[in-house]
């Protein structure tokens, strides 16, 4: 079996733009209409719908590979990077940390140059322990060894092997080259070079673990680069994840076909294009507050209010009541009631059931 890092001419890849045009024109439109929409959110929602995609974006990241991170861990460790509010009560594992660390620089610092030492600073990130499981790896620099890297997806006993990676004594070489073309300039859209970075990174797979979560950290430091942005609102590790079959049949069709990899960028743009219109339904709740906080911009409210409302709309655990809010606020239920009473006056909360202490209120805007 040959694969196509064995051919002469690797990596002068090769793609019919005739084939491809229609598709990437529809995508960098899609990019342009959410970045728009986005835009002319507040300050504070635009940071909630970022908090939103990053942390769908490490947990899918991690999911693909099998490991299943706590969601509130990834949350907080993202929150409290980006300066946002964070529960101090919750304390995220360090493979969740790293994770978060290895994301969060890719996309917040995307316009700086990737270099051996910031991969491998990834490498080290996510594997803190310097184990992958029970098994020591070499973290920190690229794999040794001489027995070949099989590229495998399934569970142990079931694994189906897709491709065998470049020789280790070929990886100086291999990621030399690499890291030149991605730091170059080069006249090329910036999501056709994301195309081509994933399927390049994943090809050489250069560290003995965490290839494909790293694969998918250099497609997202290369999507905000073509967004321009360091404000991330759609994920593709969770588009992938959704289609991981097919992912995996791509990848394998591509590697044992040749250098012209018109099908792989296909793929890569139709999953794109799908990840940017699922991003419709994880910002749902962000769009919703919006509309809002837009429809009450001259509705006078006091800090306590706009408090609760916040709360309401981030889903609040179990229902609202007076003692609740006098509670949460630290009021008495007098001021509580009087706030609720204003609320239901504007038409911004309605009484769910009446009755003395089981009365309790909800929110009139979905």
């Amino acid at each position: 079996m040959r694969y196509i890092h064995q051919y002469k001419n690797w990596p002068n890849f090769t793609w019919k733009n005739a084939s491809i045009l229609t598709i990437l024109a529809e995508v960098r439109n899609l990019q342009g209409n959410l970045l728009g929409t986005m835009e002319n959110l507040g300050f504070n929602l635009k940071n909630e719908a970022v908090l939103e995609t990053i942390t769908l974006d490490v947990l899918k990241n991690s999911e693909i590979e099998g490991e299943l991170l706590n969601d509130k861990e990834v949350r907080s460790s993202v929150a409290k990077r980006l300066g946002l509010d964070f529960d101090a009560n919750i304390y995220p594992d360090r493979d969740v940390e790293g994770i978060v660390e290895m994301m969060l620089d890719a996309t917040q610092n995307y316009s700086s140059p990737l270099t051996n030492e910031r991969l491998f600073d990834w490498h080290s990130a996510i594997f803190p322990t310097g184990r992958s499981g029970m098994h020591k790896i070499t973290v920190g620099n690229w794999r040794k060894g001489e027995e070949p890297m099989q590229v495998v997806s399934g569970a142990m006993g079931k694994e189906i092997v897709h491709f065998v990676a470049p020789k280790s004594l070929q990886l100086d070489y291999e990621m030399d080259q690499f890291i030149k073309w991605i730091n170059n300039k080069k006249d090329i859209d910036d999501v056709l070079k994301a195309a081509i970075i994933h399927l390049w990174f994943i090809t050489i797979h250069p560290f003995d673990d965490g290839n494909g979560r790293i694969t998918r950290t250099l497609t997202d430091m290369q999507l905000a680069r073509s967004d321009k942005s360091n404000q991330r609102f759609y994920s593709m590790s969770a588009q992938i994840l959704k289609e991981r079959k097919q992912y995996y049949i791509i990848l394998e069709q591509t590697q044992k076909g040749n250098l012209d990899i018109t099908d792989w960028i296909l793929w890569f743009l139709k999953t794109l294009k799908e990840s940017i219109l699922s991003s419709k339904e994880l910002l749902a709740e962000v769009l919703i507050k919006a509309k809002f906080w837009q429809l009450h911009k001259d509705t006078r409210l006091n800090e306590r209010q706009i408090k609760m409302i916040n709360k309401l709309f981030d889903g609040f655990e179990g229902k609202l009541s007076t003692s609740k809010w006098a509670k949460i606020c630290k009021c008495s239920t007098d001021t509580a009631l009087r706030d609720i009473q204003d609320l239901v006056k504007k038409e911004i909360l309605i009484k769910e059931n009446a009755g003395g202490r089981s009365t309790s209120y909800l929110l009139t805007f979905n």
